[in-house]
């Protein structure tokens, strides 16, 4: 099942403090990008996620994050560069966008 638009819409107010803000639909939910950089994907579950890479890792760790992972039928197990986001962001837009903010400057 695909995102609602309110589910979109709920992004898009908790990312508002990110400059030049934009989505793409992908495999049933969404790319969130600032100025054209991928920094954020909301699952079709309606799991919202932060890309991290470099110094992000050990803040995600420190913040308890999450790591996406995945793993295929007949397959090993994938982890992928994602990290759920924690509970208090999502109904935080200021903690959300500063996070946001903060894995942007390592992508």
């Amino acid at each position: 099942m695909a995102l609602t638009a309110e589910e979109i819409d709920h992004v898009l107010d908790l990312f508002s403090g990110v400059p030049d803000l934009s989505t793409r639909k992908m495999f049933g939910g969404i790319g969130v990008y600032s100025d054209g950089t991928i920094f954020a994907v909301m699952m079709r579950d309606g799991r919202l996620m932060l890309k991290g890479q470099g110094d992000m890792i050990p803040r995600y760790d420190a913040l308890d994050m999450e790591r996406w992972t995945y793993q295929r039928p007949g397959k090993s197990e994938t982890a992928m560069p994602y990290w759920i986001m924690p509970d208090s962001a999502l109904e935080d837009g200021e903690e959300a966008s500063d996070l946001a903010r903060e894995a942007l400057q390592h992508l």
